[in-house]
């Protein structure tokens, strides 16, 4: 696969970390970058090692994990192209945060260190993405914390799909939607009752599911939904 591959500064152009570079900086960053290709199920990193890079998906999806000593895990996100991982660690010189899965091949971009604290220390717009990008995450897990503590399980589907989902054509889908074991890792709850509240909502016509092809039919309903919060006592749907 790698064969195939050929390295290049349009390469960099076409990812928006770098959209903004001149040709000189694109060329510059050349001497820093790899391409590094990904079979399906491989570590691209994991918790606990050394921060030694960053990585740019140009093609494929990870799973962004935390391990457990009994060999569990719970997923915190999804990525796919033209997404990044590993700043964390290059920014605060910690080991790494989370383990990194790949769900198929993919292809990547490397970024030294070096590299990458070089080319942020000369350009503003690059530091300004990655502090947006931190920013995003950041709320990002706010959200997740608050569905833990606040939505039930049947909300918390709901939220994740709305989530997922991407405006195509006017419609609104989740083109590839996580196995039920893994929406399950990434809302804490279990398989059987996502299995159920996925039922449910197809049911009531909220969703049509297709395979891997989720279709929201009822945005505004999945929204209520996803919104609801739930307290001590009450009944859950």
């Amino acid at each position: 696969m790698a064969a195939q591959f050929t390295l290049n500064p349009q390469i960099l152009k076409s990812v928006p970390l770098f959209s903004l570079f001149s040709d000189l900086q694109l060329s510059q960053l050349m001497s820093c970058v790899q391409h590094r290709s990904f079979p399906r199920n491989s570590f691209i990193m994991r918790a606990g090692e050394e921060t030694d890079s960053l990585y740019i998906i140009l093609s494929g999806r990870v799973k962004v994990l935390i391990p457990d000593e009994e060999g569990h895990e719970v997923i915190l996100s999804i990525m796919g192209p033209h997404e990044f991982l590993g700043e964390m660690g290059l920014l605060d010189e910690q080991v790494r945060s989370a383990s990194v899965e790949t769900l198929e091949p993919c292809e990547m971009l490397r970024i030294t260190k070096a590299g990458f604290i070089g080319i942020l220390k000369d350009n503003f717009e690059l530091a300004m993405l990655i502090i947006r990008s931190l920013v995003k995450r950041l709320r990002d897990a706010d959200r997740k914390i608050e569905s833990l503590a606040l939505i039930d399980v049947y909300g918390r589907v709901a939220r994740l799909l709305l989530d997922l989902a991407k405006n195509i054509d006017g419609k609104w889908v989740v083109e590839q939607a996580p196995p039920k074991q893994e929406i399950a890792r990434m809302i804490g709850a279990s398989r059987e009752m996502v299995s159920r509240v996925v039922k449910d909502l197809q049911n009531k016509g909220l969703i049509r599911a297709e395979k891997r092809r989720i279709h929201v039919l009822d945005q505004q309903s999945m929204q209520r939904r996803a919104s609801a919060r739930h307290h001590a006592g009450q009944r859950k749907p």
